[in-house]
């Protein structure tokens, strides 16, 4: 669902100024507190007059604005916040991507989808994990207690069982060897996957240690934590 909804319509007139100014008129119809200065033309055809004056050709001109911002029936203030947030975001880094969102009582969601998601997502999913924590801190108040994710295509989901399933494997290592196992630096978001897939096993123990941003999972036999 989008914030907001690009307006385009088509209108002629006998120069490029008349269908431009007829143009505009159509719009405001359409478009409630249109700012003029913010609608773009694409001149499809400037017109010809006939021969001594006979007949012609009219002018075309299409114009293109963008509806006012409106949260969709039934969307709380945060999702709508997240979903500006995070379009605003992706656009002052370069990437082209399609915001959408979804709630629940506790989280809102927000998924991208487009071609250039690998810019969004950053590397070691730094860019997005750092997305999601300013759209966190952006949208929480007093009275708003909501979570946001940020995804991208199902980038959370494919990441996190990655990790998992090099978090289980580690920790057969650790245990088989008797030795602790380093895992490569993660966020601190990826690093809480890692905790929370081993926090039952009985055989291991798991830390963080290192700084940021080069901080890191370390997993070790039960017991053997200093």
């Amino acid at each position: 669902m989008s914030a907001r909804e690009t307006v385009r319509v088509e209108a002629s007139g006998e120069t490029v100024g008349e269908a431009k100014w007829s143009a505009l008129r159509e719009l405001e119809q359409l478009v409630p507190g249109l700012d003029r200065d913010q609608v773009e033309f694409q001149v499809v055809s400037e017109g010809e007059r006939g021969l001594l004056g006979v007949g012609y050709t009219p002018a075309r001109v299409v114009a293109v604005a963008q509806s006012a911002p409106v949260s969709p029936a039934g969307e709380s203030d945060e999702a709508h916040e997240a979903h500006e947030f995070v379009e605003r975001i992706a656009a002052a880094i370069g990437a082209s991507v399609t915001v959408s969102v979804a709630e629940d009582e506790s989280v809102v969601t927000v998924t991208c989808s487009g071609a250039d998601l690998g810019l969004l997502i950053g590397r070691r999913g730094q860019t997005i994990d750092a997305i999601q924590y300013l759209a966190n801190a952006v949208t929480r108040s007093e009275d708003r207690e909501k979570s946001v994710v940020v995804d991208a295509a199902g980038y959370r989901a494919r990441r996190a069982a990655t990790l998992q399933t090099a978090a289980r494997n580690s920790a057969r290592r650790a245990v088989a060897t008797g030795q602790r196992v380093e895992l490569d630096p993660m966020t601190a978001v990826e690093r809480r996957i890692v905790h929370e897939s081993l926090k039952d096993d009985p055989e291991v123990d798991t830390a963080s240690e290192g700084s940021e941003p080069n901080r890191y999972v370390v997993i070790v036999p039960a017991g053997s934590l200093d």
